[in-house]
């Protein structure tokens, strides 16, 4: 039963990322579309609020529900909390965290409100990445991973991964 219960969470937990990945380049494309003309502006954010609902709605919230009675499910059924697995908790909390600040953005451009930019987006949704490498190697690697080198290897990623977006933001200036 426990891989069964397994194989669910891990189905869940790749479409609640998938849509969280998603929704936030929905919200650049909609926060986009107020640079065009009224006629085009109006088309295109009618069609990105119907599927950022969609998406938000009957995939991403679904999925992070499941996710959220699977796992502790499989918690009980392993019967124990080892060190890695209330580290990744940690990350866990985190995420979901990061989750409702997505939700609050929907509200947000539901209103019609932008308060982000575009770029400002794109570094937000790299957040989703950053939680989704510690999460997978807490799982993965479990008791043998080394926490100083692992630690040191999510910063050298987060450094690199923000220094890709500030070449990307260059690159698309040019």
């Amino acid at each position: 039963m426990y891989d069964y219960i397994k194989a669910l969470h891990i189905i869940f937990i790749v479409t609640w990322f998938s849509g969280m990945f998603y929704i936030v380049r929905l919200f650049i494309y909609n926060t986009e579309a107020n640079e065009k003309s009224e006629l085009e502006r109006s088309i295109l954010q009618k069609q990105f609020g119907i599927m950022i609902k969609r998406l938000w709605f009957g995939i991403t919230w679904p999925s992070a529900i499941l996710t959220l009675i699977l796992g502790p499910w499989m918690w009980f059924m392993l019967g124990s909390l080892p060190t890695w697995l209330a580290i990744k908790l940690c990350f866990v909390i985190g995420l979901y965290a990061y989750h409702f600040t997505l939700h609050s953005i929907y509200k947000q451009q539901l209103k019609g409100a932008f308060k982000y930019s575009s770029m400002q987006l794109r570094v937000w949704n790299e957040v989703a990445t950053i939680f989704l490498i510690a999460i997978v190697m807490l799982a993965v690697v479990k008791q043998s991973m080394s926490w100083f080198w692992g630690l040191v290897g999510l910063i050298l990623f987060i450094l690199i991964l923000m220094s890709a977006i500030r070449i990307y933001k260059a690159i698309r200036k040019a």
